[in-house]
Formats: C-alpha cells, structure tokens, sequence
C-alpha cells in the first residue's frame, strides 16, 4: 500500500486536502478514487484512508483507521557524520533513516572538503529534510529521524550531554562490536569523521571531553560506508534488526 508523510492533524473520519507533492506523485502512479493508502504526520502511528477526490493539483482522502504501529528502535542512534564529498550525504541520510536512526547531526571538522555557507546550508538542509520524508515512507517508519543544522567539530564535541558518544577510529584497539557486547542496548552518538578522517588533535579533544574511541575493525571503511555499518552492528548485537 502506497504510504505518504502528511503533516497535519490526522483524524479518523476526516477529509483531509494532501499536500501538493503527494498528490502529485498520487496522480503519477495513477491511483484514483477509492483506492487505499496508508498516511503518517510523524507523531506515532499511521493511517489508513481513502482517495475521495483527484483533480488536476489537490487530492483528497478520507482517514479510516488508526493503526499504532511502531517500528522505531528501543534505543536512539544519533549518527554525528563529518561532511563528506559530493553527493554521499544522501545516500548516507537515506540509509541511516532505513537502519533506524533517530538523528543525524552533520559536523564541519578540519578535513572535510565541503564547506556549506548559510545560505548553501539552508538548501542542503530543504533537500536533506526530503530524503528523510522519502526514506521513511520507504521504509514504514512513521516518525521522522531528526536532522540536525550543520554543526562546527569543536564546538560540538564539547558539548555535554546523557549519550554515550564513541569515535570510530582506525587507531582504536577495542572493536565497536566487542564493546556493544559487554554493555546493555543504549542511547548512543557515533562520530564519523570525512574522508580523511578526524585529526589526531580533534580524536584526542572528543576523547578529553569523554568520547569513547572504539575501531570497526582491521578494515579501513570509507566515511559513507563506516557510519552506517556501526548502526548496522549496533542493530544486530542489541538484537534490534
């Protein structure tokens, strides 16, 4: 069943109006009055209704059911990625939603190649916000991962707060699995430095303010494939894939 992220009020026998990118993409899969779909606001759950009207620019449905279907994982992952290059950010959003993350948190750290302005900002993050809504359609998930604004390395690392934060580094000697293994499932930060990795005075200011350092093994991962690996693992030791 076709589902859509609808952010409004959702209420069993209401006629809803859906926004205008659903009822375009309504219009091009040629779903028509009567058929079924699934709709989700990212408050919990999600519902069942039925297209009632397709003109040519707005759609309406009728909400039938409510289902309180969760998905989400009993721990929250916040994936702290170093910008990478090119376009390797979404495809890197786009999976981390899929594995269940529930927030992702881009940093600016020394070696990272792209640098984002605000203005550039701003439409990295309207089109990052977009990858989130499709991937969790994709996926069945009915409430939206977090994505945070850009932040500096520096600045973020020092920053406290009640997650355990752990820096996957190849100078690491205890395996992030090792260590998942001898500690109960959690709220975890995992910090993915950029193609060049985080440098020796960055790995060492996250460790000072409590970061853990922990590797992914003898294989050096490439920054869009390291992070999601990590959730992955995470996901399989704490029984939650």
């Amino acid at each position: 069943m076709p589902r859509f992220y609808c952010p409004q009020a959702l209420v069993i026998g209401a006629v809803v109006t859906l926004p205008e990118h659903v009822a375009h993409h309504i219009q091009v899969i040629r779903l028509s009055v009567g058929d079924t779909i699934t709709l989700f606001n990212g408050e919990g759950g999600e519902y069942t209704a039925t297209i009632s009207t397709v003109e040519k620019k707005r759609v309406t449905a009728e909400i039938k059911i409510f289902e309180p279907r969760e998905v989400e994982l009993p721990y929250a992952i916040t994936l702290a990625q170093a910008l990478p290059e090119a376009s390797k950010m979404d495809w890197i959003i786009e999976k981390a939603v899929e594995l269940g993350v529930h927030a992702v948190q881009p940093l600016a750290s020394q070696r990272c190649v792209v640098r984002l302005s605000a203005e550039r900002a701003t439409k990295k993050m309207q089109h990052w916000q977009g990858i989130v809504i499709a991937a969790s359609e994709q996926s069945g998930r009915n409430r939206l991962t977090t994505l945070a604004e850009p932040a500096d390395f520096n600045q973020w690392a020092t920053q406290q707060d009640l997650h355990v934060r752990i820096m996957l580094s190849p100078r690491a000697e205890q395996p992030l699995s090792d260590w998942a293994r001898h500690h109960p499932p959690q709220s975890v930060a995992l910090m993915i430095g950029p193609e060049g990795g985080f440098t020796d005075k960055e790995e060492n200011l996250a460790i000072a303010n409590g970061a853990l350092m922990l590797s992914m093994g003898p294989r050096v991962l490439r920054t869009e494939t390291a992070g999601l690996s990590a959730v992955a693992a995470l996901n399989a030791v704490w029984g939650a894939m």
